[in-house]
């Protein structure tokens, strides 16, 4: 089937094909999830909100927008996805480097956005690290826009939510 995502953009769209499901993200799924994330190198993930009990505490907020993809019975991608009643925003995208140019994210991302679309939101925003070059010509592809035009600003309430960067 022949889905539209943003700006024209043509994606197909099967949610299952052969051994491979994209599916929404339960709690069940964090150890896949996490071992998918330990993964992929350049990868940051914060100590508190990226522990078992911090996804689940944004599953619990956000139970139908976060997906993941299965294939070969293991976790090969991921997006934590939430909304705060008006924006959508899309975190720790990714997929396993071998499982990468076969549709698995854009199947990901379509899926995000229609549940964010089900739930009335109608923009989503993202961050992407600068040297994250793969990441970056992914969203370009897929019809993203990159904002000019604003600055990101970030300020930590929790100095105890650590960030470490996989090597």
């Amino acid at each position: 089937m022949l889905e539209w995502c943003g700006r024209g953009t043509p994606f197909v769209a099967s949610l299952r094909k052969e051994d491979n499901m994209v599916r929404v993200m339960t709690i069940d799924d964090y150890d896949g999830v996490r071992d998918l994330w330990m993964k992929i190198k350049g990868f940051a993930i914060r100590s508190i909100d990226d522990s078992k009990e911090g996804v689940d505490r944004f599953l619990r907020r956000n139970p139908t927008t976060s997906v993941v993809a299965i294939e070969d019975n293991k976790v090969v991608g991921a997006i934590l996805c939430g909304h705060d009643g008006r924006r959508g925003c899309m975190y720790h995208v990714c997929v396993d480097p071998d499982y990468r140019r076969r549709g698995i994210g854009k199947e990901m991302v379509v899926m995000a956005m229609k549940a964010l679309q089900a739930e009335h939101i109608n923009k989503v925003s993202l961050i992407a690290f600068t040297s994250n070059d793969i990441g970056n010509a992914f969203w370009k592809t897929i019809g993203w826009t990159k904002r000019e035009d604003l600055n990101y600003y970030d300020f930590t309430l929790n100095t105890e939510n650590i960030i470490k960067y996989n090597e």
